[in-house]
């Protein structure tokens, strides 16, 4: 079982795409798995055949367990005697023909990034040619079909205007027509998926292993939104995706993370790691899984370059196209629960990271401001949950309201998007 990501220590077969028996090339996958961080196909490590499943389907096992067994092509070749190599030859020949006899035998075994790819377009399977092995239909076949039916305009412009609308990560909560109510006459019970047992086991590890602490501040940010007001129509027109407030909240919080390394660190057991890079780790909502991919260096990136990342990311998670790579190393994670209408939250700190940060709704109110006069303002509430092994109450409090005030004073003649 190979390690699919930071942290992570063990990994669920969903499906197994080969069956003893089956040649495999090097690279080809083998099985699909999935962790609380990422669902992906494991590829083969070797050329060779496939001798023994040691792992059934919907198995847990700890990374760098053994999950099967492959016959590579240097051992076949060692075997010495020529009744065996004419028994090889005859059952090769036997095993290709029963192949091309069952073209299609695996057409019907789809990937959860091919279900999810069919469900979010609404496809029937049953139409999608499939490329790979005995048939079966892979992610780059659902693109290539996905493509093909998106010739008709209006169907592009529907498709861009349902992501590009994204407030933020996570989708806009909006009223939904009326459905039938389910009404339970007894109790259900919902088998766990193996995403959801993998992100039960990671947060109850945080609770157990973090001494959990919280802290708040609220920030007037409508400098920020009268500017985003004011350019997001002439932003989209020529980026090609919608300017979000995330991305305003993300660089004040990576400048302040240079100011306050401290926060920028990770729990190394015996030791605190501050870490020389900002990598920023996003909440991803997909239908019912939850993604955390990482903005690399994030300090480095305009409020325009940060935006691009987010919506490249959001857009990954639903197609189920995250790799390992976009999943790594996160030093500080970002939580954008106020596009559900949240107005505070304790979010559970993403381990090892020693911090998480909340972003809830901006919402306008009465506020007393200079000379004791109210105005409307918008205003908005930052919720910062912390490791308390790794910082304490006085340099969280300074390092919210460094954040605070890099807020209040946007400037749109001194900053901008780009």
């Amino acid at each position: 079982m190979p390690q699919l990501g930071e942290s992570v220590t063990e990994g669920t077969i969903t499906k197994w795409l080969v069956k003893s028996g089956d040649k495999v090339n090097k690279y080809d996958p083998i099985a699909d798995v999935m962790t609380d961080k990422v669902s992906a196909e494991v590829p083969s490590s070797y050329t060779g055949t496939i001798k023994e499943i040691v792992v059934e389907e919907d198995e847990t096992v700890q990374v760098g367990d053994l999950i099967c067994y492959i016959e590579t092509e240097e051992t076949m070749s060692n075997e010495p005697t020529d009744d065996a190599r004419s028994g090889a030859v005859n059952s090769t020949a036997q095993k290709e023909t029963k192949l091309s006899e069952n073209d299609t035998s695996m057409k019907i075994r789809y990937s959860p990034a091919v279900m999810r790819l069919a469900q979010e377009h609404n496809l029937d399977l049953t139409s999608v040619e499939g490329t790979g092995k005995s048939g079966r239909i892979t992610r780059k076949d659902m693109e290539r079909h996905i493509e093909s039916l998106s010739s008709s305009t209006a169907a592009v412009q529907e498709t861009e205007k349902e992501t590009q609308e994204d407030p933020a990560v996570f989708p806009t909560y909006k009223k939904k027509p009326a459905e039938k109510i389910e009404v339970l006459s007894e109790d259900k019970e919902v088998p766990l998926s193996p995403m959801r047992k993998a992100i039960a086991s990671n947060m109850v590890q945080s609770k157990e292993e973090i001494p959990h602490a919280w802290t708040m501040v609220e920030a007037d940010v409508t400098n920020i939104v009268k500017y985003r007001d004011r350019v997001k129509e002439d932003f989209k027109q020529k980026e090609g995706f919608s300017l979000t407030f995330l991305p305003f909240f993300i660089k004040a919080i990576v400048e302040t993370l240079k100011e306050f390394p401290e926060v920028n660190a990770v729990w190394g057991g015996d030791k605190i790691v501050q870490k020389k890079d900002i990598h920023i780790s996003i909440a991803i909502a997909a239908e019912e899984s939850l993604y955390v991919p990482v903005i690399k260096n994030a300090d480095e990136k305009s409020i325009k370059g940060i935006g691009k990342e987010v919506y490249n990311l959001a857009k990954k998670a639903r197609l189920g196209q995250l790799s390992n790579e976009d999943m790594k190393d996160g030093t500080f994670t970002v939580n954008n629960t106020g596009s559900f209408g949240s107005v505070q939250s304790m979010p559970i700190v993403n381990y090892p990271q020693s911090a998480i940060i909340s972003i809830e709704s901006i919402i306008k109110k009465p506020v007393v401001v200079q000379d004791d006069m109210v105005a409307i303002r918008s205003m908005v509430n930052l919720c910062l949950s912390l490791d308390h092994r790794v910082l304490d109450g006085l340099i969280c409090g300074r390092f919210l309201a460094r954040i605070k005030q890099k807020l209040e004073e946007f400037n749109e003649e001194k900053e901008h998007v780009y």
